[in-house]
């Protein structure tokens, strides 16, 4: 199947009743989750992952990914009407975003950020669509040790690129592979680490993990941050932007976009590093670089740009490869295998329905957004009105109910509360939680190819290196770890003799 009828085929599946009500409703609740700061698309498809068991899995990825590339567009909104980030990826906007709307250019620049977005977003999923394939043809000839080295590179660039400290990072990504070894070995069917309990011998529940670690954390992080001020929202004199404006932000969207293409399939890269790395790039190209953080309109074309074309390729490893590149992909991969597939370069072979129907509804998707958000943006703005304690406890009540009506396992409401404790109090310390969840989902994988490589090779370890492409992935993950190890501990050696010339 080519390119053209693959698309054909994705329109097809996507452009159905039902599929189009559930990605008007991942727009619409993705929309809402960026408006309002701190709940986010994470926790907020960790929450619904439950529903999610009784839909079909297309429409179900459909309105997951609305979820992701929603909270995008609908982060910006409250960026530059009241300078508070809906989304983390948003927070660069509201540097010139905020600053143009105090100075009455609010509807210019919501309108420039809606533009911006709906290019990069249909770029980029005209990429994922001519990407993928290659990519899964690719993948296709792996084997088991070329997998092992591939995930093993997936966790060493999620750990590197991950917030705080390296060595924080490290050990999140340890504490979920460690994790995502309980229950029954796949290949001699004794049970590890279930100290008796016979709900935990398929494992411990993805759902539960996900949900604590992003909802319920989460939800300890807002209540300890809630404030019940009323934010200032400013008004929206004029809507459209006047030829000058669209004259300077031209090639920033399409700078921000072929930026923000590239930077999205990188492991930890996606919206947020895209966003930055776009504003960087513009302020340094801007021939008024002394405009950046006064108003100027390529401080929001950029980023909004970048950060919508880095959601949207954030999808290329997760569906070529199986590998997650940040904690929402982890969330889907977790998505496809509770619904019975296996996340991988065999999807587009086995369901081409499934993929190419998920890239179509991500363009449809893009247009429902464009239509949600200008319109509709005195709507929006209103929900930044209810305050988060009245929100708190339907929130924590959807949770605990979705977790238990996924299985009926009573012990998975003990793993929800512990995991929402355990991950609030790991990022009061510092530690990123995308990590820990991609060595969860991904540690399962690792160990399964590794041990499939050692019987393929009757134990020889030199199958790894043997292999070209095993070899090459393995080399890059040498050198990515050289590179920023050598120097921490060059800083940490530095820092040590300061102290004892001292």
């Amino acid at each position: 199947m080519d390119i053209f009828d693959g698309i054909l085929l994705g329109f097809s599946q996507a452009a159905t009743p039902m599929a189009l009500l559930f990605c008007l409703l991942g727009c619409i609740l993705g929309t809402l989750v960026g408006v309002l700061p701190g709940i986010g698309p994470s926790a907020t498809i960790a929450m619904l992952l439950p529903i999610t068991l009784g839909l079909d899995p297309l429409i179900a990825l459909i309105m997951l990914a609305g979820i992701y590339y929603g909270a995008q567009y609908g982060g910006s909104i409250t960026a530059i009407l009241v300078n508070v980030p809906g989304e983390p990826s948003t927070a660069v906007t509201a540097i010139d975003g905020y600053a143009m709307a105090k100075s009455g250019r609010a509807g210019p620049a919501l309108s420039i950020s809606a533009i911006g977005s709906f290019v990069a977003g249909t770029v980029a999923t005209l990429v994922l669509a001519i990407a993928s394939p290659a990519l899964s043809q690719i993948a296709l000839k792996f084997g088991a040790p070329e997998y092992f080295s591939l995930t093993l590179l997936g966790i060493i660039l999620v750990v590197v690129l991950a917030q705080g400290s390296l060595l924080k990072g490290l050990a999140m990504a340890t504490l979920g592979l460690l994790l995502g070894q309980v229950g029954t070995d796949v290949f001699t069917s004794a049970t590890r680490f279930t100290f008796g309990l016979d709900d935990l011998r398929s494992g411990i529940d993805f759902i539960a993990v996900s949900v604590g670690v992003f909802g319920i954390a989460e939800i300890l992080r807002n209540l300890e941050a809630a404030d019940g001020m009323s934010r200032a929202v400013h008004k929206i004199t004029r809507l459209l932007p006047n030829r000058e404006e669209f004259r300077r932000s031209a090639g920033p969207i399409f700078r921000g976009t072929a930026l923000g293409s590239l930077l999205g399939v990188l492991p930890g890269g996606g919206a947020f590093l895209s966003s930055f790395a776009s504003y960087a790039v513009e302020k340094r190209l801007s021939k008024h670089p002394e405009e950046f953080g006064k108003g100027a309109i390529e401080g929001v074309a950029g980023p909004e740009s970048a950060n919508n074309a880095g959601a949207q390729t954030s999808f290329i490893p997760m569906l070529t490869l199986g590998i997650p590149s940040n904690a929402v992909m982890a969330l889907m991969v977790g998505a496809m295998v509770v619904q019975g597939i296996q996340p991988g370069p065999r999807v587009i072979v086995s369901q081409p329905e499934l993929f190419w129907g998920l890239i179509a509804s991500m363009w449809i998707g893009n247009v429902m957004l464009v239509l949600l958000n200008l319109p509709l943006v005195g709507v929006w703005v209103r929900m930044l009105r209810i305050p988060y304690s009245v929100l708190f406890p339907g929130i924590l009540a959807f949770a605990c109910i979705g977790t238990f009506s996924a299985n009926g396992i009573e012990l998975n409401l003990y793993v929800l509360a512990a995991s929402g404790l355990g991950g609030y109090l790991l990022t009061r310390i510092g530690c990123d939680p995308a990590p820990f969840l991609l060595g969860f989902v991904l540690g399962p994988m690792v160990e399964e190819h590794f041990r499939r490589a050692m019987l393929i090779s009757e134990g020889n370890l030199a199958v790894f290196v043997e292999r070209p492409i095993s070899a090459v992935l393995i080399l890059v993950t040498v050198v990515i770890a050289l590179m920023t190890l050598v120097p921490s501990l060059l800083n940490a050696r530095r820092t040590v003799f300061a102290h004892a010339d001292d």
